[in-house]
Protein backbone atom coordinates (compact mmCIF):
# COMPACT_ATOMS: atom_id res chain seq x y z
CA UNK A 1 0.00 0.00 0.00
CA UNK A 2 1.33 3.63 -0.94
CA UNK A 3 0.80 6.92 0.49
CA UNK A 4 -2.09 8.19 -1.48
CA UNK A 5 -1.77 11.67 -0.84
CA UNK A 6 1.61 12.27 -0.42
CA UNK A 7 4.73 11.40 -2.97
CA UNK A 8 7.53 12.01 -0.74
CA UNK A 9 8.63 9.94 2.13
CA UNK A 10 7.14 10.82 5.46
CA UNK A 11 9.65 9.55 8.11
CA UNK A 12 10.27 12.98 9.34
CA UNK A 13 6.62 13.53 10.18
CA UNK A 14 7.54 13.46 14.06
CA UNK A 15 8.56 15.76 16.70
CA UNK A 16 11.93 16.08 17.62
CA UNK A 17 12.15 14.83 20.65
CA UNK A 18 11.76 11.76 19.17
CA UNK A 19 14.71 11.88 16.99
CA UNK A 20 16.58 13.20 19.87
CA UNK A 21 15.71 10.23 22.17
CA UNK A 22 16.34 7.55 19.63
CA UNK A 23 19.95 9.14 19.44
CA UNK A 24 20.26 8.82 22.88
CA UNK A 25 18.66 4.58 22.98
CA UNK A 26 21.82 4.49 19.73
CA UNK A 27 24.57 6.19 21.65
CA UNK A 28 23.42 4.56 24.76
CA UNK A 29 23.80 1.14 23.64
CA UNK A 30 20.51 0.34 23.68
CA UNK A 31 18.39 1.16 20.50
CA UNK A 32 17.51 -2.98 20.57
CA UNK A 33 16.50 -2.94 23.97
CA UNK A 34 12.79 -5.08 23.56
CA UNK A 35 10.06 -2.99 24.95
CA UNK A 36 6.28 -2.62 24.76
CA UNK A 37 4.25 0.77 24.26
CA UNK A 38 0.12 1.11 24.41
CA UNK A 39 -1.50 3.69 22.54
CA UNK A 40 -4.91 4.59 24.14
CA UNK A 41 -7.15 8.03 24.74
CA UNK A 42 -8.17 9.26 28.37
CA UNK A 43 -11.75 10.49 27.44
CA UNK A 44 -14.64 10.02 24.82
CA UNK A 45 -14.79 13.30 22.56
CA UNK A 46 -17.88 15.20 22.67
CA UNK A 47 -18.84 14.30 26.27
CA UNK A 48 -19.99 11.55 24.32
CA UNK A 49 -20.21 7.59 25.78
CA UNK A 50 -18.01 5.94 22.92
CA UNK A 51 -15.64 6.42 19.95
CA UNK A 52 -14.97 4.89 16.57
CA UNK A 53 -11.44 3.70 16.27
CA UNK A 54 -10.39 4.75 12.61
CA UNK A 55 -6.90 5.61 10.67
CA UNK A 56 -5.34 2.07 10.83
CA UNK A 57 -5.30 2.05 6.97
CA UNK A 58 -3.34 5.14 6.64
CA UNK A 59 -1.02 3.80 9.44
CA UNK A 60 -0.44 0.79 7.52
CA UNK A 61 0.32 2.80 4.52
CA UNK A 62 3.22 4.97 6.29
CA UNK A 63 4.76 1.61 8.02
CA UNK A 64 5.10 -0.04 4.95
CA UNK A 65 6.90 2.88 3.44
CA UNK A 66 9.17 4.21 5.97
CA UNK A 67 12.39 4.79 6.05
CA UNK A 68 14.64 7.92 5.87
CA UNK A 69 15.52 8.98 2.52
CA UNK A 70 18.99 10.87 1.43
CA UNK A 71 16.87 14.38 2.02
CA UNK A 72 15.91 13.29 4.87
CA UNK A 73 19.32 12.58 6.45
CA UNK A 74 20.69 15.69 4.69
CA UNK A 75 18.13 17.65 6.68
CA UNK A 76 18.81 16.04 9.95
CA UNK A 77 22.63 16.63 9.00
CA UNK A 78 22.04 20.19 8.86
CA UNK A 79 20.83 20.59 12.32
CA UNK A 80 22.70 22.08 14.86
CA UNK A 81 22.79 22.24 18.78
CA UNK A 82 22.61 25.07 21.05
CA UNK A 83 27.08 25.17 20.55
CA UNK A 84 26.14 25.34 16.58
CA UNK A 85 27.81 21.88 16.27
CA UNK A 86 25.97 19.33 14.68
CA UNK A 87 23.18 17.71 16.79
CA UNK A 88 23.62 13.98 15.18
CA UNK A 89 26.26 12.04 14.91
CA UNK A 90 27.35 10.84 11.40
CA UNK A 91 27.33 7.22 12.91
CA UNK A 92 23.77 7.74 14.02
CA UNK A 93 22.84 9.10 10.54
CA UNK A 94 24.09 5.68 9.08
CA UNK A 95 22.11 4.08 11.18
CA UNK A 96 18.77 5.45 10.28
CA UNK A 97 19.60 5.29 6.33
CA UNK A 98 19.76 1.28 7.01
CA UNK A 99 17.01 1.32 9.52
CA UNK A 100 14.04 -1.16 8.62
CA UNK A 101 11.16 -1.63 11.31
CA UNK A 102 10.64 -4.66 12.78
CA UNK A 103 7.85 -4.07 15.28
CA UNK A 104 5.12 -6.53 16.08
CA UNK A 105 1.92 -4.13 15.86
CA UNK A 106 -1.62 -5.38 17.36
CA UNK A 107 -4.70 -2.56 16.43
CA UNK A 108 -8.11 -2.55 16.88
CA UNK A 109 -9.76 -2.76 13.74
CA UNK A 110 -11.15 0.17 11.83
CA UNK A 111 -14.71 0.82 12.63
CA UNK A 112 -14.66 -1.05 16.24
CA UNK A 113 -16.11 0.89 19.29
CA UNK A 114 -13.78 1.61 21.63
CA UNK A 115 -13.61 3.38 25.09
CA UNK A 116 -11.45 5.16 27.17
CA UNK A 117 -7.76 3.96 28.30
CA UNK A 118 -8.18 0.41 26.29
CA UNK A 119 -5.48 0.12 24.50
CA UNK A 120 -6.26 0.73 20.30
CA UNK A 121 -2.69 0.11 19.12
CA UNK A 122 0.17 -2.11 21.05
CA UNK A 123 3.61 -1.77 19.70
CA UNK A 124 6.37 -4.26 20.34
CA UNK A 125 10.35 -4.15 19.19
CA UNK A 126 13.56 -2.42 19.24
CA UNK A 127 12.45 0.64 22.03
CA UNK A 128 14.22 3.05 19.08
CA UNK A 129 12.21 1.67 16.49
CA UNK A 130 8.82 2.42 18.95
CA UNK A 131 9.87 5.61 19.87
CA UNK A 132 9.92 6.61 16.43
CA UNK A 133 6.47 5.82 15.75
CA UNK A 134 4.86 7.66 18.70
CA UNK A 135 4.20 10.60 17.27
CA UNK A 136 3.12 9.94 13.87
CA UNK A 137 0.26 7.22 14.90
CA UNK A 138 -0.77 9.57 17.61
CA UNK A 139 -1.15 11.66 14.75
CA UNK A 140 -2.61 9.12 12.03
CA UNK A 141 -5.33 7.82 14.67
CA UNK A 142 -6.41 10.63 16.68
CA UNK A 143 -7.83 13.17 13.67
CA UNK A 144 -9.52 10.10 12.13
CA UNK A 145 -11.38 8.26 15.07
CA UNK A 146 -12.53 12.04 16.47
CA UNK A 147 -14.11 12.70 12.98
CA UNK A 148 -15.60 9.02 12.90
CA UNK A 149 -16.87 9.25 16.23
CA UNK A 150 -18.36 12.85 14.97
CA UNK A 151 -20.28 11.45 12.26
CA UNK A 152 -21.47 8.21 14.40
CA UNK A 153 -23.18 10.55 16.08
CA UNK A 154 -24.74 12.46 13.06
CA UNK A 155 -25.68 9.05 11.47
CA UNK A 156 -27.68 8.42 14.96
CA UNK A 157 -29.35 11.73 15.03
CA UNK A 158 -30.54 11.37 11.24
CA UNK A 159 -31.54 7.52 11.17
CA UNK A 160 -32.12 6.60 7.86
CA UNK A 161 -32.48 9.64 6.48
CA UNK A 162 -29.42 10.25 3.80
CA UNK A 163 -25.87 12.38 5.37
CA UNK A 164 -23.47 13.96 3.46
CA UNK A 165 -19.98 15.85 3.85
CA UNK A 166 -19.57 19.01 2.77
CA UNK A 167 -16.75 20.47 4.36
CA UNK A 168 -13.66 20.48 2.39
CA UNK A 169 -13.80 23.87 1.80
CA UNK A 170 -13.43 25.00 5.56
CA UNK A 171 -11.37 21.74 5.90
CA UNK A 172 -8.51 22.08 7.95
CA UNK A 173 -5.89 22.21 5.13
CA UNK A 174 -5.69 19.54 2.15
CA UNK A 175 -4.41 16.77 4.60
CA UNK A 176 -7.60 17.95 7.12
CA UNK A 177 -9.77 17.93 4.51
CA UNK A 178 -8.77 14.83 2.74
CA UNK A 179 -8.08 12.79 5.84
CA UNK A 180 -12.10 14.17 7.11
CA UNK A 181 -13.73 12.84 3.78
CA UNK A 182 -12.53 9.09 4.37
CA UNK A 183 -13.27 9.53 8.35
CA UNK A 184 -16.65 10.87 7.96
CA UNK A 185 -17.79 8.30 5.21
CA UNK A 186 -16.77 5.51 7.81
CA UNK A 187 -18.30 6.82 10.33
CA UNK A 188 -21.72 6.97 8.89
CA UNK A 189 -21.99 9.75 5.82
CA UNK A 190 -23.38 8.25 2.69
CA UNK A 191 -21.97 10.52 0.16
CA UNK A 192 -18.60 13.32 0.25
CA UNK A 193 -18.52 16.28 -2.03
CA UNK A 194 -14.87 15.99 -2.17
CA UNK A 195 -14.01 14.91 -5.55
CA UNK A 196 -10.18 13.70 -4.38
CA UNK A 197 -11.60 11.39 -1.84
CA UNK A 198 -13.98 9.94 -3.56
CA UNK A 199 -10.81 9.06 -6.53
CA UNK A 200 -8.31 8.04 -4.00
CA UNK A 201 -10.93 6.45 -1.26
CA UNK A 202 -13.46 5.31 -2.90
CA UNK A 203 -15.93 7.47 -1.14
CA UNK A 204 -19.29 7.87 -3.36
CA UNK A 205 -19.28 11.69 -4.31
CA UNK A 206 -22.40 14.24 -4.09
CA UNK A 207 -23.03 17.59 -5.09
CA UNK A 208 -24.71 20.56 -6.89
CA UNK A 209 -24.61 24.26 -7.74
CA UNK A 210 -23.75 26.97 -5.54
CA UNK A 211 -25.70 30.52 -5.03
CA UNK A 212 -22.81 31.93 -7.67
CA UNK A 213 -24.45 29.62 -10.47
CA UNK A 214 -27.80 31.38 -9.70
CA UNK A 215 -26.38 35.07 -9.73
CA UNK A 216 -24.57 34.43 -13.26
CA UNK A 217 -28.63 34.82 -14.38
CA UNK A 218 -30.61 37.18 -15.37
CA UNK A 219 -33.01 35.40 -13.29
CA UNK A 220 -33.25 32.87 -10.76
CA UNK A 221 -36.46 30.63 -13.09
CA UNK A 222 -33.18 30.64 -16.56
CA UNK A 223 -30.31 29.81 -13.93
CA UNK A 224 -32.64 26.59 -12.95
CA UNK A 225 -33.88 25.54 -16.27
CA UNK A 226 -30.18 25.64 -18.09
CA UNK A 227 -28.36 24.02 -15.19
CA UNK A 228 -31.42 20.99 -15.72
CA UNK A 229 -31.27 21.22 -19.51
CA UNK A 230 -27.49 20.39 -19.05
CA UNK A 231 -27.39 18.15 -16.67
CA UNK A 232 -30.77 16.43 -16.19
CA UNK A 233 -29.71 13.67 -14.30
CA UNK A 234 -28.25 15.08 -11.37
CA UNK A 235 -30.71 18.16 -10.30
CA UNK A 236 -30.80 19.73 -6.94
CA UNK A 237 -31.55 23.10 -6.71
CA UNK A 238 -30.39 25.68 -4.36
CA UNK A 239 -33.42 27.50 -3.66
CA UNK A 240 -32.25 30.11 -1.30
CA UNK A 241 -30.75 33.10 -3.06
CA UNK A 242 -32.96 35.31 -2.89
CA UNK A 243 -36.44 34.92 -1.83
CA UNK A 244 -36.42 30.92 -0.31
CA UNK A 245 -40.16 29.75 -1.06
CA UNK A 246 -40.30 31.84 -4.52
CA UNK A 247 -36.97 29.84 -5.19
CA UNK A 248 -39.11 26.73 -4.58
CA UNK A 249 -42.19 27.91 -7.16
CA UNK A 250 -39.56 28.09 -9.72
CA UNK A 251 -37.74 24.74 -8.84
CA UNK A 252 -40.94 23.19 -9.17
CA UNK A 253 -41.13 24.57 -12.56
CA UNK A 254 -37.94 23.49 -13.25
CA UNK A 255 -39.42 20.04 -12.19
CA UNK A 256 -42.21 20.50 -14.66
CA UNK A 257 -39.91 21.05 -17.88
CA UNK A 258 -37.59 17.75 -16.13
CA UNK A 259 -40.39 15.30 -16.06
CA UNK A 260 -41.82 16.20 -19.95
CA UNK A 261 -38.22 15.23 -20.90
CA UNK A 262 -38.71 11.94 -18.57
CA UNK A 263 -36.13 13.16 -16.35
CA UNK A 264 -37.09 14.04 -12.52
CA UNK A 265 -36.57 17.06 -9.91
CA UNK A 266 -34.09 15.00 -7.19
CA UNK A 267 -34.25 17.64 -4.17
CA UNK A 268 -34.23 21.18 -3.53
CA UNK A 269 -31.57 22.78 -0.96
CA UNK A 270 -32.20 25.14 2.02
CA UNK A 271 -28.64 26.87 3.13
CA UNK A 272 -30.26 29.49 5.09
CA UNK A 273 -33.00 30.76 7.56
CA UNK A 274 -36.09 28.85 9.84
CA UNK A 275 -34.78 25.24 8.33
CA UNK A 276 -37.95 24.09 10.06
CA UNK A 277 -40.14 26.63 9.05
CA UNK A 278 -39.08 26.61 5.47
CA UNK A 279 -38.57 23.24 5.21
CA UNK A 280 -42.29 22.24 6.44
CA UNK A 281 -43.55 25.03 3.89
CA UNK A 282 -41.55 24.12 0.98
CA UNK A 283 -43.01 20.48 1.55
CA UNK A 284 -46.31 21.69 1.39
CA UNK A 285 -45.27 23.58 -2.40
CA UNK A 286 -43.84 20.54 -3.56
CA UNK A 287 -46.26 18.08 -2.95
CA UNK A 288 -49.24 20.30 -3.66
CA UNK A 289 -47.66 20.21 -7.59
CA UNK A 290 -47.40 16.35 -7.43
CA UNK A 291 -43.42 16.12 -6.26
CA UNK A 292 -43.98 13.80 -3.10
CA UNK A 293 -40.61 12.22 -4.56
CA UNK A 294 -38.39 15.13 -4.64
CA UNK A 295 -36.33 14.93 -1.56
CA UNK A 296 -35.83 18.59 0.84
CA UNK A 297 -31.71 18.79 1.57
CA UNK A 298 -30.53 21.29 4.64
CA UNK A 299 -27.55 22.32 5.26
CA UNK A 300 -26.35 25.57 6.95
CA UNK A 301 -23.35 24.86 10.17
CA UNK A 302 -25.76 21.49 11.19
CA UNK A 303 -24.35 19.18 13.77
CA UNK A 304 -25.86 16.61 15.84
CA UNK A 305 -27.60 19.30 18.50
CA UNK A 306 -29.22 21.20 15.53
CA UNK A 307 -30.41 18.39 13.80
CA UNK A 308 -31.83 16.70 16.90
CA UNK A 309 -33.92 20.26 17.08
CA UNK A 310 -34.74 20.57 13.79
CA UNK A 311 -36.62 17.10 14.05
CA UNK A 312 -38.25 17.35 17.05
CA UNK A 313 -39.72 20.95 15.27
CA UNK A 314 -41.17 18.09 12.73
CA UNK A 315 -38.60 19.50 9.66
CA UNK A 316 -39.49 17.86 6.55
CA UNK A 317 -35.68 17.76 5.87
CA UNK A 318 -34.55 14.02 3.70
CA UNK A 319 -30.72 15.00 3.06
CA UNK A 320 -28.61 16.48 5.76
CA UNK A 321 -25.51 18.28 4.35
CA UNK A 322 -22.98 18.51 7.40
CA UNK A 323 -19.79 20.61 6.72
CA UNK A 324 -17.70 22.73 9.09
CA UNK A 325 -18.93 21.58 12.45
CA UNK A 326 -17.98 17.33 11.01
CA UNK A 327 -14.64 17.99 9.54
CA UNK A 328 -13.17 20.19 12.05
CA UNK A 329 -14.57 19.07 15.15
CA UNK A 330 -15.89 22.16 16.19
CA UNK A 331 -16.84 21.38 19.37
CA UNK A 332 -13.89 19.12 19.94
CA UNK A 333 -10.48 20.41 17.87
CA UNK A 334 -8.49 16.47 19.16
CA UNK A 335 -8.78 13.18 20.98
CA UNK A 336 -6.13 13.41 23.07
CA UNK A 337 -4.49 10.03 22.69
CA UNK A 338 -1.41 9.04 24.17
CA UNK A 339 1.06 6.71 23.52
CA UNK A 340 3.12 4.87 27.03
CA UNK A 341 5.92 2.79 27.38
CA UNK A 342 4.58 -0.30 29.56
CA UNK A 343 7.06 -2.94 29.76
CA UNK A 344 10.83 -3.40 29.10
CA UNK A 345 12.36 -7.03 28.42
CA UNK A 346 15.94 -6.84 30.23
CA UNK A 347 19.17 -9.20 28.94
CA UNK A 348 18.39 -12.88 29.22
CA UNK A 349 20.52 -14.01 32.25
CA UNK A 350 21.08 -17.48 33.30
CA UNK A 351 18.96 -20.04 31.75
CA UNK A 352 16.95 -17.32 30.72
CA UNK A 353 16.53 -17.37 26.37
CA UNK A 354 14.78 -14.05 26.23
CA UNK A 355 14.96 -12.20 29.62
CA UNK A 356 12.50 -11.13 32.03
CA UNK A 357 9.78 -8.55 31.44
CA UNK A 358 10.17 -5.42 33.80
CA UNK A 359 6.79 -3.60 33.68
CA UNK A 360 6.53 0.55 33.60
CA UNK A 361 4.01 3.14 34.32
CA UNK A 362 3.70 6.74 34.93
CA UNK A 363 2.41 8.44 38.06
CA UNK A 364 0.45 11.33 38.15
CA UNK A 365 -1.50 13.10 40.80
CA UNK A 366 -4.53 12.61 38.77
CA UNK A 367 -5.88 8.94 38.83
CA UNK A 368 -6.78 9.11 34.95
CA UNK A 369 -3.42 9.91 34.26
CA UNK A 370 -1.67 7.08 35.77
CA UNK A 371 -1.18 4.81 32.72
CA UNK A 372 -1.43 0.61 33.17
CA UNK A 373 1.48 -1.53 32.95
CA UNK A 374 1.96 -4.56 30.98
CA UNK A 375 1.61 -6.14 27.12
CA UNK A 376 -2.11 -4.99 27.27
CA UNK A 377 -5.05 -7.07 25.27
CA UNK A 378 -8.85 -6.16 25.44
CA UNK A 379 -11.45 -8.71 26.05
CA UNK A 380 -14.77 -7.71 24.91
CA UNK A 381 -17.71 -9.83 26.70
CA UNK A 382 -21.19 -10.14 25.16
CA UNK A 383 -24.26 -11.92 25.31
CA UNK A 384 -27.71 -11.92 23.81
CA UNK A 385 -27.95 -8.57 23.62
CA UNK A 386 -25.12 -7.50 22.84
CA UNK A 387 -21.91 -5.28 24.63
CA UNK A 388 -21.33 -6.25 28.10
CA UNK A 389 -18.06 -4.76 29.18
CA UNK A 390 -14.57 -4.77 28.26
CA UNK A 391 -11.64 -6.17 30.16
CA UNK A 392 -8.01 -4.83 29.87
CA UNK A 393 -5.77 -7.73 30.53
CA UNK A 394 -2.15 -9.02 30.42
CA UNK A 395 -1.28 -10.72 27.15
CA UNK A 396 1.58 -12.61 28.90
CA UNK A 397 -1.10 -14.15 31.18
CA UNK A 398 -2.96 -17.29 29.76
CA UNK A 399 -6.62 -16.38 30.49
CA UNK A 400 -8.56 -18.54 27.61
CA UNK A 401 -11.40 -20.66 29.01
CA UNK A 402 -10.73 -19.02 32.81
CA UNK A 403 -13.43 -17.77 35.05
CA UNK A 404 -11.75 -13.72 35.32
CA UNK A 405 -12.79 -10.74 37.29
CA UNK A 406 -12.85 -7.54 36.16
CA UNK A 407 -12.22 -4.10 38.60
CA UNK A 408 -12.67 -0.48 37.98
CA UNK A 409 -9.88 0.56 37.26
CA UNK A 410 -11.29 4.22 39.57
CA UNK A 411 -12.96 2.32 42.30
CA UNK A 412 -11.61 -1.02 43.25
CA UNK A 413 -14.66 -1.87 45.28
CA UNK A 414 -16.97 -1.98 41.64
CA UNK A 415 -15.95 -5.90 40.39
CA UNK A 416 -17.91 -8.05 37.85
CA UNK A 417 -17.40 -11.77 37.71
CA UNK A 418 -17.71 -13.76 34.26
CA UNK A 419 -17.30 -17.35 33.94
CA UNK A 420 -15.64 -19.57 31.35
CA UNK A 421 -18.37 -20.02 29.05
CA UNK A 422 -19.03 -15.98 28.55
CA UNK A 423 -18.48 -15.58 25.21
CA UNK A 424 -16.23 -12.83 24.24
CA UNK A 425 -13.60 -11.50 21.44
CA UNK A 426 -9.73 -10.09 21.83
CA UNK A 427 -9.96 -6.79 19.91
CA UNK A 428 -6.32 -6.48 19.10
CA UNK A 429 -5.32 -8.43 15.69
CA UNK A 430 -1.77 -8.74 14.34
CA UNK A 431 -0.80 -6.13 12.31
CA UNK A 432 2.68 -6.66 11.60
CA UNK A 433 5.38 -9.32 12.89
CA UNK A 434 8.45 -8.17 12.51
CA UNK A 435 8.08 -5.47 10.43
CA UNK A 436 6.15 -6.98 7.95
CA UNK A 437 2.20 -6.79 7.47
CA UNK A 438 -0.31 -9.80 7.85
CA UNK A 439 -3.39 -7.79 8.28
CA UNK A 440 -5.96 -7.64 5.21
CA UNK A 441 -7.17 -4.57 5.48
CA UNK A 442 -11.01 -4.42 4.26
CA UNK A 443 -12.65 -1.96 1.92
CA UNK A 444 -13.87 1.09 3.09
CA UNK A 445 -17.49 0.19 2.42
CA UNK A 446 -16.97 -3.26 4.98
CA UNK A 447 -15.44 -0.87 7.77
CA UNK A 448 -18.36 1.45 7.38
CA UNK A 449 -20.97 -1.02 7.59
CA UNK A 450 -18.73 -2.53 10.82
CA UNK A 451 -19.39 0.51 12.42
CA UNK A 452 -23.22 0.26 12.27
CA UNK A 453 -23.19 -3.13 13.03
CA UNK A 454 -20.72 -1.91 16.56
CA UNK A 455 -23.14 0.28 17.69
CA UNK A 456 -25.78 -1.63 17.49
CA UNK A 457 -24.39 -4.04 19.86
CA UNK A 458 -23.83 -0.99 21.77
CA UNK A 459 -26.59 -0.39 24.93
CA UNK A 460 -29.29 3.17 24.08
CA UNK A 461 -28.26 4.36 27.22
CA UNK A 462 -24.22 4.27 25.83
CA UNK A 463 -25.47 6.29 22.86
CA UNK A 464 -27.35 9.39 24.13
CA UNK A 465 -26.32 12.39 23.66
CA UNK A 466 -26.62 14.02 26.96
CA UNK A 467 -25.34 12.23 30.17
CA UNK A 468 -24.77 9.29 28.53
CA UNK A 469 -24.22 5.74 30.65
CA UNK A 470 -20.87 4.68 31.43
CA UNK A 471 -19.97 1.46 29.34
CA UNK A 472 -18.09 -1.05 31.67
CA UNK A 473 -14.30 -1.05 31.09
CA UNK A 474 -11.92 -2.46 34.10
CA UNK A 475 -8.73 -4.43 34.61
CA UNK A 476 -8.38 -8.39 34.45
CA UNK A 477 -7.97 -9.13 38.21
CA UNK A 478 -4.23 -9.76 38.02
CA UNK A 479 -3.10 -6.68 36.29
CA UNK A 480 -5.26 -4.69 38.49
CA UNK A 481 -3.09 -6.12 41.41
CA UNK A 482 0.10 -5.74 39.97
CA UNK A 483 -0.79 -1.90 38.47
CA UNK A 484 -1.44 -1.12 42.77
CA UNK A 485 2.09 -2.87 43.82
CA UNK A 486 3.77 -0.71 41.55
CA UNK A 487 1.82 2.14 42.44
CA UNK A 488 3.03 1.65 46.06
CA UNK A 489 6.63 0.78 45.33
CA UNK A 490 6.99 4.12 42.91
CA UNK A 491 5.61 6.04 45.69
CA UNK A 492 7.46 5.00 48.48
CA UNK A 493 10.66 5.28 46.19
CA UNK A 494 9.53 9.04 45.52
CA UNK A 495 9.11 9.41 49.09
CA UNK A 496 12.98 8.06 50.14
Amino acid sequence: MTNKLYDTSLSLLTDLYQVTMAYGYWKSNTAEKEAVFNLYFRKNPFSGGFTIACGLANIIGYIENFGFSKKDLRYLRSMTGNDGKPLFEEGFLDYLASLKLTCDIEAVPEGTVVFPNEPMIRVRGPILQCQLLETPLLNLINFESLIATKAARLRLVVETDTLLEFGLRRAQGVDGGMTASRAAYIGGCDATSNVLAGKLYDVPVRGTHAHSWVMSFDDEQLAFDTYARIMPNNVTLLVDTYDTLQGVRHAIETGRMLEQQGHKLSAIRLDSGDLAYLSIEARKLLDDAGFQKTSIVASNDLDETIIASLKQQGAKIDIWGVGTKLVTAFDQPALGGVYKLAALRHEASGAETSGRWEYKMKLSEQAIKISTPGIQQVRRFRDERGFMADMIFDAEIDSTNKPTVMIDPLDFTKRRRFDATQPYEDLLVPVFREGSCVYELPNIHDVRARVQTQLADLHPGVKRFVNPHTYPVGLEKTLHELKTELIMKLRESVDQ
